[in-house]
């Protein structure tokens, strides 16, 4: 079951290999895609609402395991390094860099490109990434690509299978109500199995729910595992209740004031003591205003671009959180939004 971010920017033909690749089901700021051959399963998430906003890029990555970059012939731009910039803060290693629009370029030009990305990712946790040519019109490479994204795949499996001894963790993105049904809530189990008539809580709001039924891809089943993208129906909670984020667990931590273990892009502004950022974690979010820098034990005022500090930042709702996730800061008024990333320490 595989599952697929893929970003760039709007002309980048991302939208159209995402239509190749599956079957449309859900649409909002992000669009999702389906489809299935056997047993094989691949959802496919497109952030439309990037890069007018970073969040859908940031949803659309917490979401999937293997990412997808497309640059169109014309090469690389802002947005696309700001999506490398995130994705090496978060050491993330598995993708493919997707140069589309194969058609209208030549193999030259085309090994060109390649190059010149090598160098920009060199020494980032990108590094090893593969490279394939797609045409999003003759279709020219698709096949290659899933073939490409097969072969990833199956190192998530073994990885997964690993978390499915952990306790249960739903993040949750979308919620309804359906008639005859109640409450339904889509997402994905990031760790764990989760069972027919569990117990779980809803955080942050720490709501104790049962789940009635448990659908994956449409087809009821009596249990779910790490990976899987699940329709769940809970008893006890109507939807207006949940947010986009909440998490569905046997236990979470849930603060609104953080110290965070923090490292700040090389490409970001100095981070200053009163400013107000923007946090994401999992699928969470809220503005938030630094109230602490201390580097080394000392305290500061102001942090440089590429420094490493303990971040004290306080939020405007509480975020449900384990230590072991990884905080997103983002600065909504900066050219380069992402000002870096950091664990609770």
């Amino acid at each position: 079951m595989a599952k697929i971010a893929i970003i760039g920017n709007q002309s980048s033909g991302k939208s159209t290999i995402a239509t190749n690749l599956g079957k449309k089901t859900n649409s909002s700021d992000i669009v999702t895609y389906e489809s299935k051959k056997n047993n094989d399963v691949i959802t496919t998430i497109d952030p439309v609402g990037y890069p007018k906003s970073i969040k859908p890029l940031i949803v659309a990555i917490e979401l999937s395991d293997i990412i997808l970059i497309c640059i169109p012939p014309e090469g690389p731009d802002s947005f696309t390094g700001e999506c490398i910039v995130l994705l090496d803060l978060l050491k993330h290693d598995r993708g493919i860099f997707v140069l589309t629009k194969a058609d209208t370029s030549y193999d030259y030009a085309q090994e060109q490109l390649k190059n010149k990305i090598k160098q920009i990712i060199k020494d980032t946790s990108l590094n090893n990434w593969e490279f394939i040519n797609v045409s999003s019109e003759t279709h020219e490479g698709m096949n290659e690509l899933r073939d490409l994204i097969s072969s990833l795949n199956k190192k998530v499996e073994i990885e997964n299978r690993k978390l499915d001894e952990k306790e249960p963790r739903v993040i949750i993105d979308q919620c309804f109500n359906v008639t005859g049904i109640g409450c339904v809530a889509l997402g994905i189990v990031k760790q764990g199995q989760i069972k027919l008539k569990d117990k779980l809580n809803v955080y942050p709001i720490n709501k104790n729910v049962e789940l009635r039924s448990i659908q994956v891809h449409d087809v009821n089943e009596q249990e779910a595992s790490t990976g899987n993208r699940v329709g769940l129906a809970l008893k006890n909670i109507q939807a207006k209740e949940i947010e986009r984020g909440f998490i569905l667990s046997k236990k979470e931590n849930v603060s609104s004031e953080f110290s965070l273990n923090f490292y700040t892009s090389k490409f970001t502004k100095s981070v200053c003591i009163g400013d107000v950022l923007h946090v994401f974690n999992k699928l969470q979010t809220s503005p938030v205003r630094v109230k602490g820098i201390k580097v080394n034990g000392s305290e500061q005022n102001s942090l440089s671009p590429g420094s490493e500090c303990i971040l004290d930042i306080t939020a405007e709702k509480e975020i449900a959180f384990t230590k072991s996730d990884m905080f997103i800061l983002s600065n909504l008024d900066e050219k380069q939004r992402i000002v870096g990333v950091g664990q609770v320490v």
